[in-house]
């Protein structure tokens, strides 16, 4: 043997202890040593069922995220105790930025709500919000109410005749009506169904008086004069039903209700791979096609920064929470 290779042999040596100390290692990735982020597939955890409208949006988005980031997304439907079984999920996930949650306007009510096994606020982290979706005061067209003035008056002759459908406690269209009651001074009465196609079935059958609906599951309706529009609940109209005034223009300054998407990542991804989502979030939301299919659907594209998501979030806690106490709100 020469001299120069026994000279080597402990560099030999301590290179392949380090090699298999890397391969053995589980909680090293090879994103971790080549740092580089993303190099393989992305799974976006949506806490609802297929088919639905957080599902419908999060498919619709991922495509273009996926094109942005240059890997495959897949969506994984973890629905039950509204989002918070999905949120439990992403939470037990590696923090890398590889699973995210794709939650809706329940996971703010949540943390005001329900006493959850996590903090919304400290636990998982914003990305980017996606998007905004004002919702529709809807009547049968059998109903006799030709506006929301009309609506009130009847409601405020008659305390507890009317009644309203949800899609449940604590969803948009729950905590409008009780936005609604608190701010007409009327009295009227949850009807609960278990999501929103029931609800809808209900109401065109004249089964129940009113439903604050989201565009997705409404619009159709209204344009085949089955429901009629009485007012839309976004700051502005919306852009496809341009003559249907807004809650604030019907006199309710104050009466802003909107379904929102965002994404979310665990406490501890690093920072520049939650920025790189965020971009990415926001270059899809920008693509012409996208912005034209969801503007079409009533729907309005956001895509924001981590920051300006955080402080969305932080309004909308604070406002559903000063409801849910002044008009005494349950879970159940």
């Amino acid at each position: 043997m020469s001299a120069h290779t026994h000279t080597n042999r402990p560099w030999s040596l301590c290179y392949l202890a380090c090699l298999l100390f890397l391969l053995m290692d589980p909680t090293i990735t090879f994103s971790q040593t080549t740092n580089t982020f993303p190099n393989k597939g992305i799974r976006i955890v949506v806490p609802y069922p297929p088919g639905g409208g957080a599902d419908s949006n999060a498919r619709l988005i991922a495509q273009k995220i996926s094109i942005q980031l240059g890997q495959p997304i897949v969506i994984d439907n973890r629905p039950g105790a509204s989002g918070v079984l999905g949120a439990e999920l992403v939470l037990q996930s590696r923090a890398d930025g590889y699973t995210l949650l794709f939650d809706t306007f329940p996971y703010a009510v949540n943390a005001v709500m329900r006493k959850l096994p996590f903090d919304p606020i400290k636990d998982l982290l914003p990305v980017s919000q996606a998007i905004n979706m004002p919702l529709i005061l809807v009547v049968p067209t059998s109903s006799a109410y030709k506006s929301i003035k009309e609506l009130i008056d009847e409601a405020r002759s008659h305390p507890g005749k009317l009644d309203y459908a949800s899609y449940g406690a604590g969803g948009a269209a729950h905590l409008a009506a009780e936005m609604l009651k608190r701010e007409a001074a009327i009295d009227w009465v949850h009807v609960p169904y278990k999501g929103g196609p029931p609800a809808v079935s209900d109401l065109l059958a004249g089964r129940v008086s009113a439903y604050f609906a989201n565009p997705v599951s409404s619009l159709s309706y209204i344009r085949a004069e089955r429901l009629r529009a009485l007012a839309t609940t976004g700051r502005s109209r919306i852009s496809i039903l341009p003559e249907i005034p807004t809650m604030i223009e019907s006199g309710y300054k104050d009466f802003e209700v909107t379904e929102w998407n965002g994404l979310f990542t665990p406490v501890g991804t690093p920072p520049t791979v939650i920025k790189q989502l965020s971009q990415a979030v926001q270059e899809a939301l920008e693509n012409p096609d996208t912005r034209s299919r969801l503007l079409k659907m009533g729907i309005e594209p956001v895509g924001n920064s981590p920051e300006q998501f955080a402080t969305f979030l932080k309004g909308q806690i604070e406002r559903w929470s000063s409801l849910i106490k002044s008009n005494g709100i349950r879970a159940d």
